[in-house]
């Protein structure tokens, strides 16, 4: 094996150790909160405040993906998760939204993680692409979010 160096391991991107950065500062803030309702609504004032420091179209999709969430999953608890938009459900993420700004990405992506229960067969989808947030995705994403806590 050649000690090129393509072949060396670069560590975390810059965009990987902010996220990362971000996740310790979550977790300490909700350490110091009180009771559970001050954490849950301190949690969903962190969100809409990172959502309204996003880029304009990034925003107004973080927007309408908590707005659909949050209607279509009222037990999913609003949080940060990597210094992104999530929704768990008994302190587990369920879902995320990841900004195309966050990571230099083309599309912003609704990621789902394992407790999401959006298994089909031997293989199913568990991130998509959002280059825009119209009805029609709207309907998606509320099927899918009652689907992944069904």
């Amino acid at each position: 094996m050649s000690n090129t160096k393509s072949d060396t391991y670069e560590g975390f991107s810059a965009e990987e150790r902010a996220a990362m950065k971000d996740h310790a500062k979550e977790q300490k803030a909700a350490a110091r909160r009180g009771s559970k309702a001050d954490k849950e609504a301190q949690a969903e004032q962190d969100l809409l405040a990172k959502i309204a420091e996003m880029d304009d179209s990034d925003r107004v999709m973080a927007e309408r993906v908590h707005a659909v969430v949050t209607a279509s999953a009222p037990q999913l608890t609003p949080k940060l998760w990597y210094g992104m938009p999530a929704y768990a459900l008994d302190g587990k993420v369920v879902c995320f939204f990841q900004s195309a700004a966050k990571f230099k990405a083309r599309y912003a992506t609704l990621g789902f993680n394992d407790p999401a229960k959006l298994d089909e067969g031997s293989m199913w989808a568990t991130g998509f692409a959002l280059a825009k947030v119209t009805p029609e995705v709207e309907e998606r994403i509320a099927a899918l979010v009652k689907q992944a806590v069904s």
